[in-house]
């Protein structure tokens, strides 16, 4: 079933789901064309008192300027309050008819891959609807992720007609604004928080504190302070790639380092992406197609070079290229950490301590499994692995110290203690009678 979704998303990631041809919507509009026309001069009228700050955003935007009315991207069917459903809800393509680079450099980047990111998680339909397809929890971020119109037609047969336009989770309806876009609070909502506290760090690295203080107007406009966008998204590009993913993993490592090689080994093991002999699994397939890890040196590199690009815009390359391999140090590091707790809860199950759930494909421990991971042990392996080890690393790469240190580091390290605590325990608790002391 997994596989046939991934299947299905990625012929349309390739063919395009677009119903107009780019340019199409914008060909008859003149920038100085006003909302005249009878559509939509009546959807204004309407909504104007019934959600009158609808169109007050309206009005700010650059659509408004440049004569894109309501019916221009929500089709001219619905005329009265009894035939509502009528309107047509925009999808990427909507906007791809006016801005197709910047749509189809979405479609090649991560964000494009969250909604199919989400539904992949082994427990995903464990979870309360609410907070997946309902978007009240992690739907509500993973919702940027293109559709399929099958997912779009479930979606809104269960009533949810919303969340299915993508480009409106950074330009939000209806000003569509770039200038909101590009500040980084624009990231805040969805970076932040147990697994991807982006927005966090940034906000209290020095960079994040330059850009406070130019909003503030305490430092001049042209002062160097980089923003979210300015990092990851050079020159206005909509892709989104980092070099390590958002695992934090990459297929090859270097040769020489045959230790890390084990851990991320071992890592990989427990994301399920290699058996615990560590061969390929389906979910290796899963992972490529999702774009969260990379597997070839070119790839890595590639966005590595990019990002020391960006960097030497206010470093030297020695200093940008410096602070960097401490990043990539620092996931060798708490690889180390993780790889070991791994190997401890792996060998519980070796032992027979834990049983497969009838859920696995393997006697191994599954950190994907997330909040329903089905021991204690396991639960405060999950924690280390999507919290703290996020953390570490991530920390790093955004030069926020006590994020990577004391929320962090430091964090994985008294993890580990309790996770080897733990199994002691559990080791004990297991032994038969018969082998226990006689008084």
């Amino acid at each position: 079933m997994l596989k046939a979704h991934l299947i299905q998303f990625v012929l349309l990631l390739a063919a395009g789901s677009a119903v107009v041809a780019p340019g199409a919507l914008c060909a008859t509009l003149s920038p100085t064309t006003q909302a005249s026309g009878p559509s939509g001069a009546a959807c204004i009228n309407c909504h104007a008192k019934i959600s009158p700050q609808i169109v007050s955003d309206w009005r700010l935007s650059k659509h408004s300027q440049r004569g894109v009315t309501c019916d221009v991207c929500h089709g001219d069917q619905h005329k009265t309050s009894a035939d509502y459903a009528k309107a047509q809800i925009p999808t990427p393509d909507t906007c791809g008819a006016c801005h197709s680079t910047q749509v189809e450099e979405f479609k090649r980047g991560k964000h494009a891959l969250a909604w199919a990111a989400m539904k992949a998680m082994p427990t995903f339909h464990y979870q309360p609807m609410a907070m997946t397809e309902g978007m009240k929890g992690c739907g509500a971020c993973h919702q940027i992720g293109l559709k399929s119109p099958q997912e779009i037609a479930e979606l809104r047969k269960e009533g949810n007609n919303f969340g299915i336009a993508s480009c409106d989770a950074c330009h939000t309806r209806h000003t569509f604004s770039v200038a909101e876009a590009r500040q980084p609070q624009a990231c805040e909502t969805c970076h932040m928080g147990f697994d991807h506290p982006q927005w966090e760090m940034y906000e209290s690295s020095k960079m994040g504190v330059r850009y406070q203080l130019k909003q503030l107007g305490v430092l001049p406009k042209t002062a160097a302070a980089p923003t979210c966008q300015a990092c990851h998204m050079q020159n206005g590009n909509h892709e989104v790639r980092t070099a390590w993913g958002f695992l934090g993993v990459r297929l090859p490592l270097p040769p020489q380092d045959k230790p890390w090689q084990a851990d991320q080994t071992t890592i990989l093991e427990a994301l399920g992406v290699l058996d615990p002999q560590g061969k390929p699994t389906p979910r290796l397939g899963v992972v490529k197609a999702l774009d969260v890890a990379r597997f070839t040196q070119q790839d890595w590199q590639r966005e590595r070079d990019k990002m020391l690009k960006t960097c030497t815009e206010c470093h030297s390359a020695d200093f940008a290229q410096e602070q960097l391999q401490l990043g990539d140090n620092m996931i060798r590091q708490s690889d180390h950490l993780m790889a070991e707790a791994i190997r401890t809860v792996a060998d519980l199950y070796r032992d027979g301590i834990l049983q497969k759930p009838k859920n696995y494909a393997y006697p191994f421990p599954d950190v994907l499994t997330f909040h329903n991971a089905p021991t204690v042990i396991e639960q405060k392996l999950v924690v280390m692995m999507m919290e703290h080890r996020m953390r570490t690393f991530q920390g790093t790469f955004h030069s926020s110290p006590d994020y990577a240190m004391w929320y962090g580091w430091s964090e994985m390290e008294r993890d580990l203690t309790e996770i080897k605590s733990l199994a002691a325990e559990m080791r004990r608790e297991h032994r038969p009678a018969s082998s226990l002391p006689q008084r």
